[in-house]
């Protein structure tokens, strides 16, 4: 799907790592909630609480989760990340457009 209908998205954005992650919220009429963000080109850490599904939307990047090795991941694929975990995440190149998809 290339876009959310019926959504309301939070003005304000998530800036983390001095702005190499810009990320907005997405919060649907069922409760749930997402973010939609761009990672610019670099090596960052992210904490997780609740379970994730990163999808990649467009660029590529490389994951790590806590404890596993290096794997890619392109436009089009998704990887999941354990709640209460971390992953590290690569972005080399162009910028690396996400969905988070939470819980």
């Amino acid at each position: 799907m290339s876009q959310f209908n019926s959504v309301s998205v939070v003005k304000k954005a998530n800036v983390y790592f001095d702005g190499k992650c810009v990320s907005h919220t997405v919060a649907f009429a069922d409760g749930t909630k997402k973010s939609v963000g761009v990672i610019l080109p670099a090596t960052l850490t992210f904490n997780t609480g609740a379970p994730e599904i990163m999808e990649t939307v467009a660029g590529a990047c490389r994951y790590k989760l806590q404890g596993g090795d290096w794997k890619s991941c392109a436009a089009g694929e998704s990887f999941k990340v354990p709640g209460n975990s971390s992953f590290d995440i690569e972005v080399t190149g162009e910028p690396y457009h996400y969905v988070c998809h939470f819980g």
